[in-house]
């Protein structure tokens, strides 16, 4: 069993920059890939990047130049840097951590095994 709590979301304003954090309890983390979703108000939960235990990486093509996902094995912890912000990447964000996953379904939240609670991103115009 693994437990994972992020922290790091809050109110920015567009332009601005988040660094979440996702922290891992229970289990060794190094062998899970580790995913980042969001769910916006009425919309479904997306991908939005994610990592595995050898550093290979894929990000949603809406993120991509402006997040940056990384780890810390050591810590137990993964994060998630959001360069340039924008109004419509408000949502709550999830850290996910997955035992099996391949690259034709990184981006499936249901192929993840632990979810943290989530972590609300706001980002003003």
């Amino acid at each position: 069993q693994v437990e994972l709590v992020e922290s790091g979301g809050g109110l920015v304003q567009a332009g601005g920059s988040l660094r979440l954090s996702c922290v891992a309890s229970g289990r060794t983390f190094n062998n899970y890939a580790v995913g980042w979703f969001r769910q916006a108000p009425g919309k479904e939960r997306e991908f939005v990047a994610n990592m595995w235990s050898g550093g290979s990486t894929y990000y949603a093509d809406s993120v991509k130049g402006r997040f940056t996902i990384s780890r810390d094995n050591t810590k137990n912890a993964a994060y998630l840097r959001m360069n340039s912000l924008k109004p419509e990447d408000t949502a709550v964000y999830y850290c996910a951590a997955a035992t099996h996953i391949t690259s034709w379904d990184y981006h499936n939240s249901g192929r993840y095994d632990y979810w943290g609670q989530g972590t609300q991103v706001t980002v003003s115009s």
